[in-house]
């Protein structure tokens, strides 16, 4: 594909303080060839100059897959009646914490479906209080639970969750409703609401979008991008969509992106955020390494700085299964643990490890 030279000379050039429109994000994201090494080697130049060459963990325990929603691409989705349904014990979701102190690892996320009740809210403070005090306060925490009231994000914010991850998965309401339900529950004005009442409360925010999806353009994808630097995030998850059988997206299966697509396109997602916000937090997501064994570390070379080991017990990984043949279901903490220097080498990056690997963006903003 040809592209005009004044689009990609910011990206060659390194005028960075021209911004990147919608038009042009459009046409960026669909570069092959040596136009596409081009800007993957001016992301990692971003990259290196501004967050540096490592990479920072949080140790993933996906302590529940209960959830009231019933999003049309997720494997836990509320009408999956094939889905083993479990809530790790506190004690158990305590001792993965600890494994994460002990290991160095900086931080933890805590992540679950989607779920408002008294008593959820009550186990997410009374972990949040604990792991605390089992490290000394040095442990940080990510939570990735959905969408909760205000009252609900404070008592969690004071204590001790300091980064909220909430995923938009699109950031056009006319998609976001062919692939939500449409009523109250599943909501894109309420999702926005919750971004910024999180960064009202004071987490430092992240979110993202799936690639690949159903119906999605360019253009939906050049818009994601532009929304995520308008609401001003400290931090982005985002992947390639995999398909979920059990799921009603599973019917478009034969009208999707072949997997490589999906996985190239994310890798030019995360280049050109990495270039635009150039001091936020991207993580390299777990979706990559389903479609590419080296996919993590693909990305990390070209703009990633966020490694997410799952530490999960065991005995539960192959029941959060939000898309088919996720990675590393069979492996225990340890598995996951030990391949983490190798990984992480091969990229030329170091491990940050013992750090909470906050936000640049944050920190600058605070």
């Amino acid at each position: 594909m040809e592209i005009n030279s004044n689009i990609i000379s910011p990206l060659v050039v390194g005028g960075l303080n021209s911004p990147l429109g919608a038009r042009d994000l459009t046409h960026l994201l669909q570069l092959e060839g040596e136009e596409r090494k081009t800007m993957l080697r001016k992301a990692a130049e971003v990259k290196a100059s501004e967050v540096g060459n490592v990479v920072y963990l949080r140790g993933l325990i996906e302590f529940s897959n209960c959830c009231v929603k019933n999003c049309m691409y997720c494997g836990i989705r509320l009408d999956n009646k094939t889905v083993q349904r479990y809530t790790v014990s506190n004690e158990d979701i305590l001792a993965a914490a600890k494994y994460a102190y002990d290991k160095n690892f900086g931080s933890i996320v805590l992540q679950s479906g989607e779920i408002e009740s008294p008593a959820f809210t009550e186990k997410v403070e009374y972990l949040l209080q604990e792991i605390k005090a089992l490290s000394n306060g040095e442990l940080g925490v990510t939570l990735s639970c959905g969408e909760q009231s205000e009252d609900t994000y404070r008592r969690w914010f004071l204590a001790g969750g300091h980064r909220y991850l909430l995923r938009i998965e699109t950031s056009n309401p006319e998609l976001y409703s062919k692939i939500h339900p449409n009523d109250a529950l599943h909501s894109f004005t309420k999702r926005v609401d919750c971004l910024k009442l999180l960064k009202k409360i004071g987490y430092q925010v992240g979110t993202g979008v799936m690639v690949g999806l159903p119906f999605q353009t360019f253009e939906d994808l050049a818009n994601d991008l532009l929304f995520m630097k308008e609401l001003d995030i400290d931090m982005c998850g985002m992947g390639p969509f995999i398909e979920h059988v059990d799921t009603p997206l599973y019917q478009l299966k034969d009208q999707l992106w072949p997997l490589q697509k999906r996985f190239e396109v994310t890798q030019n997602m995360v280049a050109l955020l990495r270039i635009m916000m150039p001091d936020i937090n991207i993580a390299a997501t777990t979706a990559l390494q389903a479609i590419d064994k080296l996919g993590r570390e693909k990305v990390i070379r070209t703009g990633a700085n966020i490694l997410m080991p799952n530490i999960t017990p065991g005995v539960y990984r192959n029941s959060y299964k939000l898309y088919d043949n996720k990675p590393c279901t069979d492996e225990s903490a340890d598995d996951c643990t030990s391949c983490i220097d190798v990984r992480v080498h091969l990229t030329d990056n170091e491990v940050g490890y013992g750090k909470w690997g906050d936000s640049k963006r944050f920190g600058k903003r605070g």
